[in-house]
């Protein structure tokens, strides 16, 4: 489960950012989770639950965007959210290339 190392280093993340802005507490995290990121959300969201205890995101809500594959044709430029695994251009049968869907990103810290 690669989901806690995932979840330490967002904690680790918010609480730099907290510091930096001179934040006693985090009220809100709020992360953009791409489908093929490989990250499962429901154990990313329980991992922060377990070890959000004792740091500045200890009352924090977890808020989780999960964002679609968008891919375009190397070709022709046909953009589209790419419903299942088929990486091939159904307008001209070229390899697609992934615009977003991959990554995992801190989006928002709401802080006090």
């Amino acid at each position: 489960m690669h989901e806690f190392s995932i979840v330490q280093s967002l904690l680790d993340l918010c609480e730099k950012n907290a510091k930096e802005h001179n934040a006693t507490k985090i009220t809100k995290v709020e992360v953009k989770i791409g489908k093929l990121s490989g990250v499962e959300p429901y154990l990313l969201e329980t991992a922060f639950n377990t070890f959000k205890e004792k740091t500045l995101c200890e009352s924090a809500d977890f808020v989780m965007h999960l964002q679609d594959l968008v891919v375009r044709c190397k070709n022709c430029g046909y953009e589209r959210v790419l419903e299942q695994n088929i990486f091939i251009c159904p307008t001209c049968e070229c390899g697609l290339e992934v615009l977003d869907g991959e990554d995992m990103f801190l989006m928002r810290l709401e802080m006090e």
